[in-house]
């Protein structure tokens, strides 16, 4: 018997267009995330800014991030109490919890 031929082309198809779900995806967690912090009220600029110097503060001072973390979690803890918001917050922090999450909180640290 002769075995079926794989598509590859198709298989790569398939592949990137899970990849790019999986981006767009996360683009809209790391917006509810942001409207979720109240960052959303913050110039772009500004928050934009903050953002950078979370990074920055984050590579010169590690144990910040636990800190960090902490209010992160604090945050979704209190917002599966309040309701509805808490589904959607929860799935961006699953998706965003190793950059955006630590940054919305460091702004106001």
């Amino acid at each position: 018997m002769t075995r079926k031929p794989r598509d590859y082309d198709a298989e790569l198809q398939t592949l990137m267009d899970r990849a790019k779900k999986l981006k767009s995806q996360k683009t809209t967690q790391l917006g509810e995330l942001v409207q979720v912090t109240g960052a959303d009220a913050l110039p772009i600029e500004g928050l934009a800014g903050a953002l950078l110097a979370a990074v920055e503060q984050s590579k010169k001072n590690p144990e910040v991030v636990a800190r960090w973390t902490e209010r992160g979690q604090a945050l979704f803890q209190n917002g599966a109490k309040r309701g509805s918001k808490a589904s959607s917050t929860n799935a961006a922090a699953g998706a965003a919890s190793n950059g955006s999450e630590p940054a919305a909180s460091g702004s106001g640290a």
